[in-house]
Order: structure tokens, then C-alpha cells, then sequence
């Protein structure tokens, strides 16, 4: 149980508002399953020629075709080059942005055609309603996209025959591009989006090194120790928690 008087909430997803075995078991099969129907599919999307520019910049290259072979290469050429970048960033569970924003593209379509629902612990549902009653602010920040963020609140599994939008609940959302989840200055980034001093806002998350981070900057902090999260191995002095019923709003 943790006892907090401010304003602010930020919350992870992975290992906190939904299971580790959600994330990795379904979501990241799905879009690895279709990677190379979607590449072809989203080729000409607005968000496509900047993923491209991204993922050249992160292999060390000024741009895209120079990346994959220069000028004169056939397209298939570089379609091949950039799908087996993407399986390797994959393979190693890479938090780069370009991969994350095409994970988040490859999703909306399984969200949308009703295969894919998302999965959140049973109380975060009423949680979130209580929070959003007693006027707190609350936000998301994920190592996965901001579409992608924004499409899993978009479709939750509630039991029932259509899936809820959860956005209503949030009023911000924070990934990368903001800054690495372990480093204390994305977090002051984020209690500036706020508005409030950092120690007037509490974040949850499954990953020590990170909670580390969000302290150095200020805010509260809580470990999120969920029924199939990884046994947490270093040392810390977070509280910790089992569920958002544990968080006792002052």
C-alpha cells in the first residue's frame, strides 16, 4: 500500500496495466507474423517514409536508399533489406522508435478487424474510472509507440461483445520519443507536460531501473509486482504494490 496526496499518475502498460504474457505471447507475435504482408500493405502511409528514414538512421546510414544498397536497387532489394532489419530488432526486443511505430501500424489493423482485444487486470477498469472521479491526471508512458499506446486503450477486453476505448481516462502519452525510459531527464520532460512539480505525481512500473530514474527526477514511485512479472533481483526501496487498489489516494 502506498499513500499519495498529489495530482499526477503515470503508468507503464507492459507488467502493470496489462500481463507481460499479453504483450509478448500475443501482440508481438501478431505483428512479427505479419510483417511482410504489412510492409508491402503500408508502403505508401504518411508514417511509412519517416519509419524508413528512422530505422536508416539507427543502422549508421544519411538516409534511406543509401542504406539499403544506393541508387538503381530494385525495390524488392530494399523491401528484403529493411524486412530483415526489422526481424532483427525484433529478435532482440530492440526499444527503438521506428520498430515501435510500425508495431503500432501492424496492430491497428488486428484491432480493428476484431482480432485482437486488449487484456488489463481486472481492477484497472473501475480503478481508472475512481482516479478520472477524483480529478487526477493521469498518462501513459511506454516504450511502445504513441499510436500503438493509443490503439491498445482503444479496444480493451471488458467481457463484453464489443471491446471499451480507455483513452477517456488519460490525458497524455509519453514513449521514446521523449526520451529512454531509464534516464531521470525524460522524466522531468514529462512532469513539465504536466504542469506539476514532479513530486506531486506517482509512477508505476514493473522495472526498477526505471522507477531509479523517475525518483532521481523527483516524482513518487511504485513497483508493480503482478502475478507473472519477473522476480525483480536488485535491490531497491520502492514500495510495492500488487494492484492499483494498493495506490490510497489522500
Amino acid at each position: 500500500m502506498i499513500s499519495f496526496s498529489g495530482r499526477g499518475i503515470l503508468l507503464d502498460i507492459e507488467g502493470t496495466i496489462s500481463s507481460l504474457s499479453f504483450v509478448r505471447d500475443v501482440l508481438f507475435p501478431y505483428a512479427r507474423k505479419r510483417l511482410a504482408s504489412s510492409l508491402r500493405n503500408l508502403w505508401n502511409d504518411p508514417a511509412m517514409e519517416r519509419i524508413r528514414q528512422e530505422l536508416a538512421t539507427h543502422y549508421g546510414a544519411t538516409d534511406f536508399d543509401t542504406w539499403t544498397g544506393g541508387p538503381g536497387m530494385p525495390p524488392e532489394h530494399r523491401l528484403a533489406h529493411m524486412r530483415s532489419a526489422i526481424y532483427a530488432l525484433m529478435d532482440a526486443d530492440a526499444k527503438v522508435g521506428p520498430l515501435k511505430e510500425l508495431q503500432g501500424l501492424i496492430w491497428r489493423y488486428g484491432y480493428v478487424d476484431g482480432t485482437l482485444r486488449s487484456h488489463v487486470y481486472g481492477e484497472v477498469p473501475r480503478v481508472l474510472k475512481e482516479w478520472k472521479q477524483r480529478g487526477m491526471d493521469v498518462r501513459i508512458y511506454s516504450s511502445g509507440s504513441i499510436e500503438a499506446q493509443k490503439v491498445f486503450f482503444e479496444h480493451v477486453d471488458i467481457g463484453r461483445t464489443e471491446p471499451a476505448d480507455f483513452t477517456g481516462y488519460f490525458s497524455g502519452f509519453y514513449d521514446t520519443s521523449t526520451g529512454p525510459k531509464k534516464e531521470a531527464a525524460s522524466y522531468s520532460r514529462i512532469a513539465a507536460a504536466f504542469d506539476l512539480p514532479a513530486a506531486q505525481i506517482l509512477f508505476l512500473s514493473d522495472v526498477t531501473a526505471e522507477l531509479d530514474a523517475a525518483r532521481e527526477a523527483g516524482m513518487k514511485t511504485a513497483l508493480m509486482l503482478r502475478p507473472e512479472n519477473e522476480p525483480v533481483t536488485s535491490t531497491h526501496d520502492h514500495p510495492v504494490l500488487n494492484s492499483f487498489d494498493d495506490v490510497n489516494l489522500l
